[in-house]
């Protein structure tokens, strides 16, 4: 089957109708009388999940299908797998398929494990003797000895679903179709699933693989296909394809996370807080040496304890944060940014009259409200500053090292006793991508180096490392 294709696919294009709710019928004689049958069974409406599809699959290859969740990638495979019927266009496919789509859809749940086998066996094209003479490797690879003459019903999740893998790939196929479900046990099974994913390719036979998992894309893919929205984004190399579709992922991710924060200081903005006398406590941003203000320097309550609070806005405002942005290396405001890169925090602030007790804060904390790391000018040696009117200041961090996740930013302007003028707690959410997978907060730069007859490779050079907060 090499160098013709094994799977071509023109012009598709997949609508499903939608139905909306609609009055319930009757009876069934007041329905027919009524008319309403046709009526109320019309779809309000149309969704178009593929929008002219077209591809072709070389034999011997594999294709990966990437895409976000309702961009088509499942249809897509069950067309090819015969599951659907498309509206318009055609899939051809050339070969014996195996489609790793919904393991154990065809199971009866009454019978044996052993009499499921030799019906889904002979249903994807084996004879009975052939599934006879495969049966023990099937049960084998599914490692169910000790149940295969239960009941399929008395079985596990991961027991249906590994009876249907092991006769899914035992079939001998010619064209292979994969729709995350190479995880469907523990993790030696895992491991075993994706030894067989190699062999057929070693075997020279067509894979089409749909998943989430990048990496594995990258590991088994000769071309990657991105789909989005039923149309195709992309085409070709996998690691080009990826970037791409990485890079789209952060730019609607550093949308999102735009609109959440522009309406969370829109809602705290809003919410009146009573003028009571304020009890200020010391947060990650404030001085050491702070100490109770009086009762007119702030006309809303601070939260008791900065590190339990949660998120929201307090101070007096006689100097306000109009605006909070996070500029990258390209000069552009953002909210996603690789580990390891440069990374500034511009505060707009306005004073209402002139001021001459003046600190600033930013404080970083991960997702679960552990500490990060804290600071103000005052704490970096600075003394108490003035302002008259308005200005812009910058946080300029040369490197932000800090393993992938979700962080939030606190940022204050304060006196130098800690009264706060204007303190934004926990509204400003980034997000820190990598593609080392490392754990904890904190990304150290650092090497690895051997000596001896030890060869450790793929940290770059033989037996030495780039420094990890190099994110390629």
């Amino acid at each position: 089957m090499t160098n013709t294709n094994a799977i071509e696919v023109r012009d598709v294009q997949k609508k499903y109708r939608r139905y909306g709710r609609r009055r319930q019928f009757g009876t069934l004689k007041s329905a027919l009388l009524s008319g309403r049958v046709l009526r109320d069974l019309r779809p309000d409406d149309t969704f178009e999940a593929l929008k002219g599809v077209s591809f072709d699959v070389i034999g011997g290859k594999t294709l990966g299908i990437i895409g976000r969740n309702g961009s088509g990638k499942s249809t897509m495979l069950k067309l090819i797998a015969g599951i659907g019927q498309p509206s318009a266009g055609s899939v051809i496919v050339r070969g014996r398929i195996s489609a790793l789509i919904e393991l154990g859809a065809g199971f009866h749940p009454e019978i044996s494990g052993r009499d499921n086998v030799y019906i889904n066996g002979m249903m994807m094209g084996l004879t009975k003797r052939e599934v006879s003479a495969r049966f023990d490797e099937i049960v084998a690879f599914a490692e169910l000895e000790d149940f295969i003459d239960a009941p399929v019903k008395t079985y596990s999740s991961g027991m249906y679903m590994r009876l249907g893998f092991a006769v899914a790939v035992h079939v001998d196929p010619e064209v292979l179709l994969v729709d995350e479900v190479l995880a469907v046990g523990d993790e030696a099974f895992t491991h075993k699933c994706l030894d067989k994913f190699s062999e057929f390719r070693r075997k020279g036979r067509t894979v089409l693989l749909v998943t989430h998992t990048l990496d594995l894309v990258t590991t088994f893919c000769d071309e990657v296909l991105w789909l989005d929205g039923g149309l195709i984004r992309a085409q070709g190399d996998p690691r080009r394809v990826i970037d791409a579709y990485r890079l789209d992922v952060a730019q609607a991710e550093d949308r999102a996370l735009g609109q959440a924060a522009t309406a969370a200081i829109a809602e705290v903005s809003q919410e009146s807080m009573p003028a009571v006398e304020p009890e200020v406590q010391k947060s990650s941003m404030e001085t050491p040496s702070g100490t109770t203000p009086s009762a007119d320097t702030s006309a809303e309550t601070t939260p008791p304890d900065f590190f339990k609070a949660v998120e929201g806005r307090w101070g007096s405002r006689e100097v306000e944060i109009d605006a909070v942005a996070f500029v990258g290396a390209s000069g552009q405001p953002s909210y996603v940014f690789p580990s390891g890169t440069p990374v500034e925090i511009r505060l707009q602030v306005r004073a209402h009259s002139p001021v001459t007790d003046l600190v600033f804060g930013v404080g970083l904390f991960n997702a679960d409200g552990i500490c990060c790391y804290g600071t103000n000018t005052e704490i970096d040696g600075a003394e108490a500053g003035a302002m008259t009117s308005q200005g812009e200041v910058c946080f300029a961090i040369d490197r932000l090292n800090l393993v992938a996740g979700t962080y939030k930013v606190d940022v204050a302007v304060h006196r130098k006793n800690g009264a706060p003028y204007d303190y934004h707690r926990l509204l400003y959410t980034l997000r820190i991508t990598s593609p080392v997978k490392e754990v904890g907060i904190f990304r150290p730069p650092h090497r690895w180096s051997f000596s001896g007859d030890i060869c450790i490779t793929g940290l770059g050079s033989a037996n030495s490392a780039r420094p990890q907060s190099d994110d390629r």
